[in-house]
């Protein structure tokens, strides 16, 4: 058994271990089959967070948005397309064997770029108007200093993007909303309480 394969396995047992009704990250086998399946859930934080953020900035109703994720993560992309689907959105995922993920982001009205790979996304790929979220967090030298970014090149796609999301300061503080509340749903929950 290789090191991954044993990290992996011991990874899936403690998260096996934790009672789906207080898996306040979201994150346990249920709660994803719940949240692919259109039922009630503890949804990811950071997803749910910036589902929150584009409704803020494109309101309620993103029905027939064309959006796109960047990355398919079991922590970001893949459950944020699930949310983006309940919305209504028609919905891409693209990722590192893509062809054309310029082309495809460019069509896009909303851009999730969750891959983890610093300033990957400039304004080339961004649609005039978009709303961009950026849940990417790398560290890069710069200047001969540590800084953080995030996947999308701020400087450039904020020319085009008609909203677009910082790194730091952008999705971080969401997800730590998000966790609050799913921490409150759950106590609310186990104690039958309204």
């Amino acid at each position: 058994m290789s090191v991954a394969t044993a990290i992996s396995d011991r990874r899936k047992t403690v998260l096996n271990a934790i009672d789906p009704d207080k898996d306040v990250d979201g994150f346990h086998p249920v709660n994803v089959g719940r949240l692919s399946i259109g039922e009630e859930s503890l949804l990811p934080c950071t997803p749910h967070g910036s589902v929150h953020l584009i409704k803020h900035a494109l309101g309620d109703n993103l029905s027939g948005k064309n959006a796109v994720v960047i990355g398919r993560s079991n922590i970001v992309g893949k459950p944020m397309a699930a949310l983006l689907l309940a919305e209504s959105c028609t919905v891409t995922i693209v990722h590192s064997r893509t062809q054309n993920i310029e082309e495809i982001c460019r069509q896009a009205d909303i851009v999730v770029a969750a891959v983890g790979r610093p300033e990957m996304v400039n304004a080339d790929w961004i649609k005039e108007g978009a709303c961009v979220i950026d849940v990417g967090i790398n560290r890069i030298e710069r200047d001969g200093k540590n800084k953080l970014v995030g996947d999308v090149d701020f400087a450039s796609a904020s020319e085009k993007a008609a909203h677009i999301t910082p790194v730091p300061g952008g999705v971080g503080p969401m997800t730590i909303a998000m966790l609050l509340l799913n921490t409150l749903t759950a106590f609310k929950r186990l104690e039958n309480l309204n």
